[in-house]
């Protein structure tokens, strides 16, 4: 085990001991994102968890066309060009379990999603989320919780043998889920629960049952958080923050367990003070991925309006134009996320919380599209003015010389922003 990965192990502990501890899990696979996400821990001397998804990053390359070797080299690439040290990274696994295959028969599924962990182990990844959950085509529609914990043991003897086989490092597992899947909320929010502590305690010991049958009681003892729905999460406008009294009788649980915190989801556009009540209560594990590419975003369509100032073009097509056509072209990432009338979808496509936009940023147009739009914008200063007027967030940072008035260094100080408020929330 590293010792970044050994410190994150001990994350429990230290909690137990007084200290403020607390980790953000950068959940995306954009360049700029990571880069922003390593450039920030090379900085403050910081361990880094960086986690795909099963949805993004599988065996058979998921929506970023990566497999887990390929996400790796891409990470540690990236954190060479900005001089982190790889000793200080955690990579991690999200929601591993049968989600990408889930239309298929269940012993299909279970292969593929086996398959997948043990290319996510063998490719020296050390945080596995286990996430069984999921109904597949021949099962009922709400599994049984001894069926997902049993699921979940056997995705953990092949990430254990994997391992074993490659000569890596211990795992460290996350057991448990939330609603909803990964993807997105598809429903309203306002009926919205908190998990009953029984269900944390039950899910603890239901999985510790079948480990141990499995003959896994090592690699139990390496579960160190369980994934709880604390009464956060938002949706394409709406936002519902951390409300500490009614996630008391929750917190209190883990007075029972302790070998465990409690991983937090759909944290993102949390306010500041939430963030800090979260760490405070034992969600030692932040989740952020969408408000991540949302100021990335934010930031790529003020660099589009300034470029229409400094460089006025009317044959020259805008970003934001772009990818609107690139979204209507292949509507299955946002369509039945964004309801509403033609109009509602066309904001909430650019604009909603939910960034199902992020789907669309690796695609070969996008990726051109934002090319050709820093390539105007060069390597000149950006008047002061311009960015007071289009990036107003980072008019201070730009101020004090914190960032550069350059095209980059803004689409970097849009992400870092997000970041340090994270950052201020777990103590690293």
């Amino acid at each position: 085990m590293s010792a970044a990965t050994q410190r994150f192990a001990n994350i429990a502990a230290r909690r137990a001991a007084g200290e403020r501890s607390g980790i953000t899990s950068v959940c995306s696979a954009h360049p700029l994102v990571i880069e922003a996400t390593l450039r920030r821990g090379a900085a403050r001397r910081a361990d880094v968890l960086i986690e795909a998804t099963c949805n993004q990053v599988n065996h058979e390359g998921g929506y970023t066309g990566m497999t887990p070797p390929d996400f790796r080299r891409f990470v540690e690439a990236r954190a060479q060009k900005v001089g982190f040290s790889v000793d200080r990274l955690i990579l991690g696994g999200d929601h591993l379990g049968p989600n990408p295959w889930k239309h298929m028969a269940a012993a299909t599924a279970m292969n593929k999603a086996g398959a997948m962990i043990d290319a996510f182990a063998s490719a020296g990844f050390t945080k596995m989320h286990l996430d069984t959950s999921m109904a597949c085509a021949d099962d009922p529609a709400v599994l049984a919780d001894e069926t997902i914990a049993a699921r979940a043991a056997e995705l953990a003897a092949i990430a254990e043998a994997a391992v074993e086989r490659a000569g890596g490092g211990k795992l460290v597992y996350i057991i448990g889920t939330e609603v909803p899947v990964p993807g997105g909320a598809l429903e309203a929010l306002d009926h919205l629960h908190v998990t009953a502590p029984d269900d944390a305690l039950r899910t603890v010991e239901i999985h510790h049952r079948a480990f141990s049958r499995a003959g896994l009681e090592a690699a139990f003892a390496r579960a160190i958080g369980v994934v709880v729905q604390p009464g956060v999460e938002f949706g394409n406008t709406e936002i519902v923050p951390y409300a500490p009294a009614k996630a008391t009788e929750l917190v209190a649980v883990l007075d029972r367990m302790p070998q465990f915190v409690f991983e937090a989801h759909s944290t993102d556009y949390q306010p500041a003070e939430a963030l800090n009540a979260l760490v405070r209560d034992g969600f030692a594990i932040l989740k952020v991925g969408p408000w991540l590419t949302f100021a990335l975003r934010e930031a790529l369509y003020g660099l589009s309006h300034i470029a229409d100032v400094l460089a006025p073009d009317p044959s020259r097509e805008s970003l934001p134009a772009a990818m609107e056509r690139i979204m209507l072209a292949s509507p299955d990432n946002w369509q039945k996320y964004h309801p509403g009338t033609p109009e509602e979808q066309r904001v909430q496509r650019h604009f909603s919380f939910s960034d199902r936009i992020r789907y669309y940023w690796p695609t070969p147009e996008a990726q051109r599209a934002t090319q050709k739009l820093l390539d105007v914008l060069g390597e000149k200063d950006i008047p002061r003015p311009l960015i007071s007027q289009y990036l107003g967030q980072l008019d201070a940072e730009v101020a004090e010389g914190q960032v550069k008035p350059l095209a980059h260094d803004l689409l970097i100080g849009s992400v870092t922003r997000v970041l340090d408020i994270y950052a201020d929330a777990t103590g690293q």
